[in-house]
């Protein structure tokens, strides 16, 4: 078993729960009144054709201005900007997403739906923040402050009316539950709740389709597990030391908690008979950060955490997990993180998402997408039916703290920043401040005898220095030791 321990100095503010105190930088003076709106980039908004001025023969373009290898740019797949959905309400805590449908959810008690980019539905929750969103079918579950999860429904004949189905737990649930003292548990400060009931916010959900469960992990410092179908709660589990921040559940029946307590565990589930049991298996991470955000990518083999820090650590799984690496391109708290086919993306506080792509052991950024005017909060990904095999392209949406989401298309085949301004520099555009640039700096464990086994530390930017310079140096994975 591997475990990574980070010893980063401990400051004031690491130990954070995953919303950032932001009164500083974000408040509602900063954004003003605005009203629900779509908008999208328009080349023509601005045009001036026909003007005199752009007919002067003292206003035509320079040919020296034009850049030699802009048709290498125009036959490059970009990550662009599509649009932005702005609502006049509050600031956007959590999003899902599903085919050409999108769910909002909000501090202002409402939860939206667009479809297509245009407002399309809207229900009202009752209950404060929602802090979580996840779909399953015709069912939607939303995750709240009050530390109750909520179940909606759409209506078949008409998609566009929702109503509540449920909560978690039932009325009677409690009811039956309340009678025996032995379902009482103690939580902080000696105060005792039952078992079935979450006693602080909800900060995140997640589902295991195979099996039909609900995971829901809190700011109380336990994950529960829900049968979706009777809507019974089977386990509640004591997780961590501090609030739970996040919660993926992931094939072979592992489930990964991250939490403010800086540190990352991994759970195996074991169904007995109608219930279940989680067995606690390892830490991947003890931090003195708090980590913020967790997702499993590359089909269940690669487990990201995000953290306060800043920055992106990530295990992969063979046999066992081991350290991967170190993704570092943000300069504040990473909030959210999604994960889509080789891509990998990151929302921070620093306003500002990370678009990783993944071969092998070596991630590069492919973009930084800047737009947001406060700290991005949640991401949800989705693939665009329009793309080819040739060309795979996702529409990312990202929820923010400014009370807007901006829709964005990314492609998987765009060359990396580093590849981009290795090229810039070939071509004598100025001198590269590669430490600017997001980078991947990996931990590899050498394949040697258990007595010669070395662990590596490999920066992709050295590479790609080098390639800059006209020369490539590669690293064999199966070199013989």
């Amino acid at each position: 078993m591997f475990s990574e321990t980070n010893s980063l100095p401990s400051k004031i503010g690491n130990r954070m729960h995953s919303d950032p105190n932001i009164s500083s930088t974000v408040t509602d003076a900063d954004y003003g009144a605005r009203n629900s709106s779509y908008s999208a980039y328009d080349v023509n908004r601005m045009s001036t054709e026909g003007s005199p001025m752009t007919m002067s023969p003292w206003n035509q373009p320079s040919p020296f201005t034009k850049s030699p290898w802009s048709k290498f740019e125009d036959n490059t797949p970009q990550n662009s900007l599509i649009g932005s959905l702005v609502r006049e309400e509050g600031h956007i805590y959590s999003l899902a997403a599903t085919r050409d449908i999108l769910y909002t959810g909000s501090d202002s008690k409402n939860i939206r739906v667009w479809k297509n980019m245009k407002e399309f539905a809207a229900f009202k929750s009752n209950s404060g923040l929602v802090k979580a969103i996840i779909i399953s079918g015709e069912k939607i579950f939303t995750g709240h402050q009050d530390g109750k999860v909520r179940v909606w429904k759409v209506n078949s004949k008409n998609p566009s009316v929702h109503r509540r189905s449920g909560t978690l737990p039932t009325f009677m649930d409690i009811f039956k539950a309340s009678i025996r003292p032995s379902n009482y548990v103690e939580v902080k400060r000696k105060r005792t709740a039952l078992w079935i009931k979450h006693c602080d916010a909800i900060s995140c959900l997640t589902m295991s389709e195979d099996q039909g469960l609900l995971y829901s992990a809190s700011w109380d410092r336990s994950f529960k597990v829900w049968r979706i179908s009777n809507s019974k709660c089977l386990e509640s589990v004591k997780a961590h030391e501090d609030a739970v921040n996040s919660i993926v559940a992931s094939v072979d029946n592992m489930v990964f908690t991250g939490s403010a307590d800086g540190s990352v565990k991994v759970w195996r589930r074991e169904m007995q008979g109608k219930a279940t049991k989680h067995s606690f298996v390892q830490s991947l991470l003890e931090q003195e950060c708090a980590v913020t955000a967790l997702v499993v990518g590359g089909s269940g083999s690669v487990v990201y955490c995000g953290s306060s820090d800043g920055l992106v650590n990530f295990w992969e799984r063979e046999k066992q997990f081991s350290h991967g690496g170190v993704l570092k391109g943000h300069k504040l708290a990473v909030l959210c993180l999604s994960a889509a086919g080789n891509l990998l993306f990151s929302g921070s506080a620093d306003k500002t998402i990370c678009v990783w792509r993944r071969d092998g052991p070596v991630h590069s950024c492919l973009s930084v997408l800047t737009g947001h005017a406060g700290p991005v909060k949640c991401l949800a990904v989705e693939q665009d039916l329009e793309s080819t095999t040739s060309d795979r392209r996702w529409v990312v949406y990202s929820g923010s703290l400014d009370k807007s989401v901006k829709v964005w298309s990314v492609s998987e085949q765009s060359l990396d920043m580093h590849q981009m301004a290795a090229i810039q520099q070939q071509h004598g555009h100025g001198d590269v401040n590669w430490d600017s640039i997001p980078s991947a700096k990996l931990s590899l464990v050498a394949k040697a005898p258990v007595n010669w086994r070395i662990k590596l530390e490999y920066d992709y930017n050295e590479n790609i220095k080098s390639l800059a310079n006209g020369f490539f140096t590669s690293y064999d994975d199966d070199a013989s030791w």
